[in-house]
């Protein structure tokens, strides 16, 4: 059977990696409050706006079917949306969910999305449309 050789540690190399470790916990802590600090109006944050009346109908539709509570069309709609590109305003985990808008003669789900981030998913605090599968957003005004 093997044991593994005790090894003593050294005195200068514990408290150089102590301070390491709260070094780090003192940048993670002064960087989360600046995260909650983020502009969550997407007009605030720079993101263009576009009036839903402008849109293609089937993302008026797929607008329509959000405040409904659907039945949606796609087994990913209303999946969580990790705003991995990070365009949009930063938020937890979970607070924005993402929806397909039909692309007419598309055989896949086509690129058009509408991501929506609130509590609620049919009265969500704010709605984008993407027309180039995550690539750009715009803020969609009533």
């Amino acid at each position: 059977m093997f044991f593994p050789r005790r090894v003593a540690a050294k005195p200068g190399l514990l408290k150089l990696a102590l301070a390491a470790v709260a070094t780090a916990s003192l940048a993670i802590s002064v960087d989360v409050p600046s995260l909650a600090r983020q502009e969550s109006d997407g007009a605030k944050a720079g993101i263009e706006t576009v009036a839903l009346s402008t849109l293609p109908r089937q993302a008026q539709e797929t607008e329509r079917l959000i405040r409904s509570g659907g039945p949606f069309p796609y087994g990913k709609d209303g999946s969580v949306f990790l705003n991995r590109e990070r365009l949009l305003p930063l938020h937890p985990r979970g607070f924005y969910r993402e929806y397909t808008v039909k692309t007419p003669g598309a055989r896949d789900r086509g690129a058009r999305r509408i991501v929506c981030g609130g509590a609620r998913p049919t009265t969500p605090e704010a709605c984008y449309y993407t027309a180039d599968h995550y690539a750009s957003f715009k803020l969609i005004v009533q």
